[in-house]
């Protein structure tokens, strides 16, 4: 490229050539040119809420008389821009780069002191933008911020429409009773809507604890800069702008009650990932069920039919396959991966500081789109739609010799034993055979073996 393309940016470790085009200025320049390892940006999601961050900070060094108004007014209006998504192709940082991500942090500063600068004020993206502040708090505060937003927004309710779609579907299958299965053999009946029970209260658990993250992760370690202290900020910046922030966003962000900790670990974070880990086992347990009970259409179980979505073979015309499930079971893998990563960077709270913050917020922030995605699949794609294959339900349920449990009270457990061993060797119905095993008449077996009354426990 030619001269003409570049301009020449300086920090204190001196001149640095930077495209003419870009809004950065030597730092992240340099960032650029260090980190090449992966491609993995930070997300958008972050992004934004650091620049909410930087428009809150702005507001309340303002308030309190530390930033006159004419630099905080230009800096604020650029960071309401970023953290809308306006100007994203100005954040070219890796997500692996230093510990602290301060990277990031004069990422954001640089770009917002650029374009809010002109000919009668010119903005310092560390005396200005960065006022009060230090990467170490900004950092783990935006990674807090950019959680909490997407759980409040995306992730928990895309878990409750999983929750209330599988209830809405059982709600119709009260009545539909099923081979129980357990080690994958054949148990005691239940009912679909039972079965899915189960379902929805695990999906509930996860939302439980979305929430009680939710609440941990709004404590913020804003405020603290370097180290905890608070060395050149006002005690009030944290207060205020997370009031500031509170009023965007209705949510309840706070500095936390001890800004050393929140600046050295992470546990709040192992709360979301461990939330995170809980609703893709949830989901794995869900999709297989699914798979299972969609096998077939003749050679498996054959419950249900889920909605045909795609062709399954490009070589076996007609096959059709549970995509939706199976691309779930892959989401939970690679969430329980995420999950192993952040449990690790968690670790990384070397004394002061944890130094592997931009780590932490990508797996995080990439677990919650994939599970919100992925509720929504299993909710719209899956679970609503398919059907159930009541006669081939009716036909193995009523060769089911485990039935004959219902009759241990009247005749043993050997008796027993002994009726469903018959059953499956001569491929007779229970009650045919119990009718010649025992002294009991068709009438008083159909009523104790009605599988509809053996759901019911009555």
């Amino acid at each position: 490229m030619a001269d003409k393309d570049f301009r020449i940016e300086k920090d204190s470790m001196g001149e640095l050539k930077v495209p003419a085009d870009k809004k950065w200025g030597a730092q992240t320049q340099r960032a650029v040119e260090n980190f090449q390892i992966s491609g993995y940006m930070m997300p958008e999601q972050y992004i934004k809420a650091l620049a909410l961050l930087k428009w809150s900070l702005a507001s309340a060094n303002s308030e309190l008389d530390l930033l006159p108004s004419e630099k905080a007014d230009a800096i604020k209006d650029i960071a309401l821009k970023i953290s809308e998504g306006e100007f994203a192709d100005q954040f070219p940082v890796e997500v692996f780069q230093s510990g602290s991500a301060t990277s990031t942090n004069m990422n954001m500063n640089e770009v917002i002191a650029n374009l809010g600068s002109n000919d009668n004020i010119e903005i310092h993206p560390n005396d200005d933008v960065n006022l009060g502040q230090s990467s170490n708090d900004v950092i783990p505060s935006a990674l807090s911020i950019s959680v909490a937003i997407y759980l409040h927004e995306h992730m928990i309710p895309a878990a409750v429409h999983l929750e209330k779609t599988i209830n809405d579907k059982a709600s119709t299958l009260t009545s539909v009773v099923k081979m129980g299965r357990t080690h994958l053999q054949d148990a005691m009946p239940i009912t679909m809507a039972q079965e899915m029970g189960g379902w929805s209260a695990s999906v509930s658990d996860s939302i439980k604890q979305f929430e009680n993250a939710l609440e941990e992760i709004q404590e913020l370690a804003i405020g603290g800069t370097a180290v905890g202290t608070g060395v050149n900020s006002h005690p009030d910046v944290g207060i205020r702008a997370c009031e500031l922030m509170n009023k965007k966003t209705g949510l309840n962000f706070k500095p936390s009650s001890d800004l050393f900790h929140a600046i050295s670990s992470q546990d709040r974070s192992l709360l979301a990932s461990s939330a995170n880990r809980s609703l893709a086992v949830a989901l794995t347990k869900i999709a297989n069920d699914l798979r299972w009970m969609s096998s077939g259409p003749l050679g498996g179980l054959g419950e249900i039919t889920l909605p045909a979505l795609q062709p399954g073979s490009s070589i076996m015309p007609g096959k059709v396959n549970p995509v939706i499930p199976e691309s779930v079971c892959m989401v939970a893998a690679q969430v329980f991966g995420h999950d192993a990563t952040v449990s690790r960077a968690a670790q990384s709270g070397n004394f002061q500081l944890n130094l592997m913050l931009s780590l932490i917020a990508y797996d995080l922030i990439e677990s919650m789109k994939l599970l919100t995605n992925s509720c929504y699949a299993l909710a719209d794609k899956a679970i609503k739609g398919f059907e159930v294959n009541l006669d081939n339900i009716n036909e193995v349920l009523g060769k089911n010799p485990i039935l004959v449990t219902a009759l241990n009270s009247k005749i043993g457990y050997e008796a027993g034993a002994k009726i469903v061993k018959k059953a499956y060797q001569e491929k007779r119905s229970i009650i045919d055979v119990a009718l010649e095993e025992t002294d009991l008449d068709e009438k008083t077996l159909k009523d104790i073996l009605d599988p509809l009354k053996l759901t019911q426990n009555r």
